[in-house]
Parts: C-alpha cells; structure tokens; sequence
C-alpha cells in the first residue's frame, strides 16, 4: 500500500509543529525519521498514523483520501515509546488478542513463533507487569507485528530501554524489517539506528523535511550543513575557510586546498566528520593542534574531545586507547576528506571516495 502525504502542516495554538511538506513513504520498506527531540517526527507521524488531524493538506492511501479518517478506522500498528500492553492480560494473550479480532484459525501457532522470534516464549504465561522494560517492548512488538498492518509506525521504541537491551533490540528490529513486510516508519534521534535499518531516511529540523532519501546516499551525500549536523554521531566538526588573495585559509591561520570550489565563494564551512580525523599525517593533509578536554570509550572506539584555541574537535579513533587530559595533541585532516558548504550551509561537494561507495 502506498501513503502520500500533500502539502501536510500542523498548527497547534500559535505553534508551528509542522510546515507545509510534500512526502511518499516507499512502499513495503522502512523509512526512518530522523532529527532531534521535537524536530516534528511524532508531529508527522501521528498525522501518518491518523491520531491528528493536519491543519492544512491531505493524506491519501493507495490513492485514497483518508485525511479525515480516525486511526481506529485505518489499519495501522503502533509502538511507542511507552511499554503499552494490556496489564491484565497474559504475554500469551497480549500477542493473540489482533489474532483472536481477526478470528485466526492458527492462533496458538501464530503467538508461539512470534515469541520464538522476539525471544519471549518462556514468558508467555506472565504478566508484563513480570517482566524486564526490553521484554515488555518485544511483547508490545510481537503483538503489533501480529497485527499485520500494512503500516507499522514506531516512535522511538528504544529510547527507554539501556544501552545493552537498546542494542540487541536494534539488532532484532533490522531482522525483522528486512522481510519487507508492509511499511514501517520509525522515529529516532540517534543517526546509528537509521544506518542499522537503512532503508529511507527523512531528517527533520523545526518542522521541516530537510532531506529524504535511500538512508546511505543522505548519510553520503547531505545537501546541507544541517542534514549533515543531524546526522552525525559524534557531531560533526565544523571549520570555516576565508578566500584570501593567495588562496583558501582555515580559520584564518592556516592554507588549505580546495580545489573543487569555484572562486565565485568567499566564505565556506567545512564540515569533517569525527572518523576523519587521525593522529598520523599524510600527505597533503591539514594539521590541528589542540588540548585534550575529555576522551571517552565507546565501544570499541575513543572519542577525543580537543580545544583548538578555543575551535571544539572531536576525533573518533578505533580502538580503546588512554589520552592525557590537558596534554596538547595534534590531528589530521586531508581536505579531500571534508563536505564543503557554503556559507548559508548548502552542499558544494562531498569527500570524493563517497561516489565510489566507500563508508
């Protein structure tokens, strides 16, 4: 089933929570909302959904105008950010009872592989009031996915859950999305789990589609400083460059090569990504020496937090490794390696190993 969405805006009291935006979900894939917390993700998805009502525009289903249609009239599944399910109920009955409204002749089997494949079967006969918060949104999953919806919308499902349960979840999620089974739109905050998912990704900011797109070509390719700003975790570093008569400079202390800019610009930012940074020079690249502020694990990588002369660095390094805090440090960049901007933020070029598909 296809869902479009034509010149859609919210309204609510003085509040602009959604500007007029034109959007079609791909059919039978995932698309990812993805901005910061009240970017308008649940805004937009709540209109999708049918639980408000747009101030202006339509939404159409399969060609269809279904704008004044209320959720309980639409076929759509739901997963929040909350654990909801029915606290009286089993897990067996929570995850049946989409099965039983719709009179399945296969009820018992149905449950039993769903809980096989959320990895809730030995629960089946407690309350979810019994269980863990990662197993009581696999039991709120389970019962949406036996829904079978044609839209399955998530509204950061694993916001509330810790750092372990949220990665296995993750993990799972992609698994169960990859068999393309109806469409499912899924809000976040965290630029990781639109890369897990893939799929589609639209990037919210104030209510506004920035970019929408195959979720590795937005990821590569942001047409602005913002989509690449909302998606980056670490943030991304941002430089300014000044054209001066002999050439580029780096925040005014140091040359930099750009030769894939036309001499029509005198100002650009230059967004470096976190991973681009590196502790070894190379040839042709652009050094930055800074005081080590913090250095974090996570994961398998370090995260160096630098001051350079009052310019904030990140660096991402694989690997655990143990930083001096307040040594000095110097790091490296080849500009090649950077997004170029303008300076009102649009995209003049991406780092050139993107276009031969390179992460």
């Amino acid at each position: 089933m296809t869902l479009k969405l034509e010149q859609i805006s919210q309204i609510v009291g003085a509040q602009m929570h959604l500007h007029a935006l034109d959007m079609a979900l791909v059919p039978n894939a995932v698309t990812v909302l993805l901005g910061a917390t009240q970017a308008g993700k649940t805004s937009l998805m709540r209109l999708m959904a049918g639980l408000d009502q747009p101030t202006t525009g339509r939404v159409w289903v399969d060609g269809k105008d279904v704008t004044g249609v209320p959720v309980r009239e639409r076929n759509v599944a739901m997963v929040y950010q909350q654990f909801i399910n029915y606290p009286s109920m089993t897990v067996y009955d929570n995850i049946a009872s989409p099965l039983r409204l719709r009179n399945d002749k296969d009820i018992d089997a149905q449950v039993q592989a769903l809980a096989k494949r959320l990895r809730i079967d030995p629960f089946l006969k407690r309350l979810p009031a019994e269980l863990s918060g990662g197993q009581q949104q696999r039991v709120a999953l389970a019962r949406a996915l036996a829904k079978r919806a044609p839209f399955m919308f998530l509204d950061e499902p694993l916001v509330n859950l810790d750092y372990k349960l949220r990665e296995e979840l993750r993990e799972d999620l992609t698994q169960l999305f990859e068999a393309g089974e109806g469409t499912v739109v899924y809000a976040t905050t965290e630029p990781s789990e639109a890369l897990l998912l893939g799929g589609h990704t639209a990037v919210l900011k104030e209510g506004r589609v920035l970019q929408y797109g195959p979720t590795l070509e937005v990821f590569r390719q942001p047409q602005s400083l913002d989509v690449a700003r909302a998606f980056s975790d670490p943030p991304i570093n941002v430089l300014n460059a000044h054209k001066q008569a002999t050439g580029w400079m780096l925040d005014n202390v140091r040359p930099i090569l750009l030769p894939q800019v036309d001499a029509s610009h005198r100002r650009l930012q230059l967004g470096v990504r976190a991973s681009a940074l590196r502790t070894e020079q190379r040839d042709g690249d652009v050094g930055l020496v800074g005081r080590v502020q913090l250095a974090e694990i996570s994961g398998t990588d370090t995260f160096v937090h630098l001051d350079c002369a009052g310019l904030e660095l990140v660096m991402q390094k694989t690997g655990v490794h143990v930083f001096d805090i307040g040594s000095s440090m110097a790091v490296y960049v080849h500009p090649q390696d950077a997004y170029v901007f303008d300076a009102g933020g649009a995209l003049l070029s991406a780092p050139a190993h993107l276009h031969q598909g390179e992460h």
